[in-house]
């Protein structure tokens, strides 16, 4: 799929069927979120991929807005050193992985992580230590009525040139 086209077509999908995800294609999603820039070549990122439905049912629940979890193929856990700039590393390598899942047809949905009352409960739950942050959670799955996006703002609604 076309960058720009797969840029167009992401949106936030809660409603998955039961086709699985594949492994290749989980594995061409992480590869893709680890190219993603990070502040002083850092990398802090680690991403812990979970696919047993207990599992996903279990961070779910331990969620405030992520319970669509529990019906997803897979969820991708992504987790960062605590660096100075984790949560901008992190939120880079988040992106990647929505924009690798909308062109290869998979819905994603970002959950929040970092900051969450629940943020210590999952990193220890998936086995990081506390030097570790919990950036996000990201469902995968294919979507049940498709790829259905919000209507965006026009570009010259946004865009300022040279002052606001």
């Amino acid at each position: 799929m076309d960058f720009f086209e797969a840029i167009k077509k992401r949106c936030s999908v809660r409603e998955y069927s039961e086709k699985p995800v594949k492994k290749e294609d989980i594995e061409k999603i992480v590869g893709c979120a680890r190219l993603a820039p990070t502040a002083r070549g850092e990398q802090p990122w680690e991403f812990v991929v979970v696919t047993d439905k207990k599992e996903l049912a279990e961070i779910a629940d331990m969620t405030d807005h992520g319970k669509f979890l529990k019906g997803a193929s897979a969820g991708i856990i992504v987790l960062c050193k605590d660096t100075k700039y984790y949560l901008e590393d992190g939120s880079a390598a988040t992106e990647n992985i929505l924009l690798a899942a909308a062109a290869l047809g998979i819905g994603s949905c970002w959950v929040a992580g970092d900051k969450k009352p629940y943020a210590d409960k999952i990193r220890e739950y998936l086995g990081a230590g506390p030097g570790y942050k919990l950036v996000s959670i990201v469902s995968l799955g294919y979507p049940k009525g498709g790829f259905i996006a919000h209507k965006k703002r026009e570009v010259s609604q946004v865009l300022h040139l040279d002052k606001f």
